[in-house]
């Protein structure tokens, strides 16, 4: 287990089925000393249960989608409520995991974890992404040069226009643009990575986890951005073609912008 602290709060990292989990029981005492009503209440939320059963549907195949069909339907009456417990019992959720005993609470995949720190705070969301960013950072410090690491000094050393353009998004093409996405965490991977979860995993299919657990640091804060900005381009009422052009050169912006920052870090390292 490992810790990272967010504005004098103490957060929790574990690892599950090889991918980061963190403790959102930890987070929600940000907000409030009773951390269990606090994602309660998150849970009762409509948006929330669409996210869940989103994020679900796209990296787990066990999920029940009937199960989840009929909290979706109930979600944001006064009288729905739902817990973590019982979300995870009913549908087989894997995002989400309650776990007792001494580091007991509720703990839940870091896309999920990113959500619910936004929904927290968008001020402590940042905050959170920086220091995990950080943990990361010192845990590949400590098992020594990572193949991620390794690829971007031979990036730098050897100047190559064709490696370096791999590490930024492509633009997307105009059958990407004119398709219609069932949901718009697959309409965000097309922008950052160029393709859906499902086609990741056709490309990959000996690969575990999905295309955000193989995602770098820098992609994940790129994403982070993404769906806030998608957000509001929602409510500005711009139709998804149009909003995935723009979050597709968004994100080829600051992936540019990231990516030189890590190779000046590079040659600040070198030259120690």
């Amino acid at each position: 287990m490992q810790k990272v602290n967010v504005k004098n709060t103490q957060i929790s990292v574990i690892k599950f089925d090889e991918a980061d989990y963190i403790s959102i029981t930890d987070i929600a005492k940000y907000k409030s000393d009773e951390p269990n009503a606090v994602i309660q209440n998150w849970m009762r939320n409509r948006n929330t249960i669409e996210y869940l059963g989103i994020w679900e549907t796209l990296y787990n195949p066990d999920f029940k989608p009937l199960e989840f069909e009929g909290f979706r339907k109930e979600a944001g009456l006064n009288a729905f409520t739902l817990s973590p417990s019982k979300w995870v019992d009913s549908t087989n959720a894997k995002g989400i995991l309650v776990k007792s005993g001494r580091y007991g609470g509720t703990y839940a995949h870091k896309d999920i974890a990113f959500k619910f720190a936004s929904w927290i705070s968008v001020e402590f969301e940042l905050y959170f992404i920086k220091e995990f960013q950080r943990l990361k950072e010192e845990e590949q410090k400590l098992l020594g040069w990572s193949a991620k690491r390794e690829l971007a000094k031979i990036n730098y050393k050897i100047h190559t226009d064709a490696i370096k353009q791999n590490l930024i998004p492509a633009e997307i093409t105009p059958a990407q643009k004119s398709f219609i996405y069932a949901d718009e965490a697959d309409m965000l991977n097309v922008a950052m990575f160029g393709m859906t979860a499902k086609q990741w995993r056709e490309k990959n299919p000996n690969s575990k986890g999905n295309i955000r657990d193989y995602a770098s640091i820098n992609q994940l804060i790129c994403l982070s951005n993404m769906e806030n900005l998608n957000a509001v381009f929602i409510n500005d009422g711009l139709a998804q073609g149009e909003r995935l052009e723009k979050l597709n050169k968004i994100a080829i912006q600051q992936m540019k912008v990231l990516e030189n920052i890590e190779d000046r870090k590079l040659l600040t390292d070198e030259n120690k």
